[in-house]
């Protein structure tokens, strides 16, 4: 469906901005008056990371106003793979920062707000405030909830999209004009079902891909053109080079755009979404070393059965030496459980604390009640016990 335009039209283009932006002037549904509205938008983007990079740098060359850049990250080597943003120059940088350079370098008619620090309950409302559309650059269901629901309870659209190895996903979510977030996704998917990108990898070019996409939607909610992604979810499949979408309703049950709320103002995301189940929380309590704890009982020759719950092919970029791959797959099936040994301790890890945590629950409850897991992973290892080894 068609929308009215999002921003007002500024007074006036300079002769330098008709010169920079004639190729849109001279698209009759662009035009002067389009350019003027990209002119006096402000624009929020959520992360400067996978999606952010590109969707900063489309909508400073666009000519849109002012850029808001939220990030309390900083620049590591790892993403330089996908984060076309930032370059070699910029590792161990504040992304905010980063990003506000590069985008300076494609426009500097766009006036660049920089919010380092982390989004969260007690500022989205007011960073979120000052700005006519958000376009959600985020690779978590906390973060992700927190968005729609601050953008529902303010009013304000925001464009969204998804990217895991080689799928992509994008849409627009506008309560007063469509669904929300919460009218596709009710509820978050169980801890440690839908692995991040951090852990299953993502295909870089997939972030230009779908961010380019969410750019292409900003810029026609801002003016008017065309018909957004409102109540319509796209599909995109890298590998088959498929695009298709699918209709999405609003929800009159919604829990925050249905007819009668049950959430009327922000909640505890980090508590609704959960980083791991209840079950791997409890099993975890008391269980958890540290790295230099294991480092200490290989050095002493304990009879443990270190256990790593990667898959394949991250045992093959590192591993902790003596470690034995068993997938956390196998532990949610059962198949691990008859290649543990009953005479030694079992020590587990995975490449951050989660997915160990979650296969400590099945090995205790199968009667290893001693067995433990790894804080932290094998990232732990190398920050503290192995630096030389490559972090991914």
């Amino acid at each position: 469906m068609s929308l009215p335009p999002l921003v007002e039209p500024a007074d006036s283009l300079t002769v330098d901005e008709v010169r920079r932006y004639s190729r849109h002037l001279i698209i009759p549904d662009v035009g002067m008056t389009g350019q003027k509205r990209l002119k006096n938008a402000k624009v929020l983007v959520v992360g400067a990371g996978g999606l952010g990079s590109p969707a900063l740098l489309y909508l400073a060359a666009a000519g849109v106003g002012t850029l808001g850049v939220i990030d309390f990250d900083v620049v590591d080597e790892s993403n330089l793979q996908r984060q076309i943003i930032h370059g070699v120059c910029d590792v161990g940088r504040p992304k905010a920062e980063s990003a506000r350079d590069a985008i300076a370098e494609i426009n500097p008619y766009v006036t660049v707000v920089l919010h380092d620090e982390r989004l969260d309950t007690d500022n989205v409302m007011a960073i979120f405030a000052g700005y006519d559309l958000i376009v959600d650059g985020t690779d978590n269901f906390a973060t992700r909830y927190l968005v729609n629901d601050a953008c529902v309870l303010l009013g304000k659209p925001y464009v969204w999209g998804s990217i895991y190895r080689f799928d992509g996903q994008a849409s627009v979510f506008w309560a007063e004009h469509g669904p929300c977030y919460r009218c596709l996704y009710p509820e978050p998917p169980p801890p440690g079902m839908v692995p991040s990108c951090a852990e299953g990898g993502v295909l870089g070019v997939l972030c230009g891909s779908i961010g380019s996409i969410q750019v292409t939607e900003a810029i026609k909610l801002i003016t008017g053109i065309g018909e957004p992604l409102a109540g319509r979810l796209m599909i995109y499949d890298a590998l088959e080079m498929t695009y298709h979408t699918v209709r999405v309703t609003k929800d009159p049950e919604c829990a925050i755009c249905g007819e009668n709320p049950a959430i009327t103002e922000l909640i505890d995301y980090e508590e609704f979404c959960g980083v791991v189940s209840e079950e791997a929380a409890a099993a975890a309590a008391g269980s958890t070393i540290s790295a230099k704890d294991l480092a200490a009982m290989l050095d002493a020759g304990d009879d443990i059965f270190l256990v790593d719950v990667r898959e394949p092919n991250e045992y093959e970029i590192v591993s902790i030496p003596g470690a034995t791959l068993i997938p956390k797959g196998e532990f949610t099936s059962g198949a691990a459980l008859e290649r543990l040994p009953q005479d030694k301790r079992i020590v587990l890890h995975c490449k951050s604390g989660a997915r160990s945590a979650e296969a400590l629950a099945v090995v205790k409850n199968a009667g290893f009640y001693d067995a433990v897991h790894v804080g932290g992973g094998i990232l732990a290892w190398i920050n503290q016990v192995d630096p030389s080894l490559p972090a991914y």
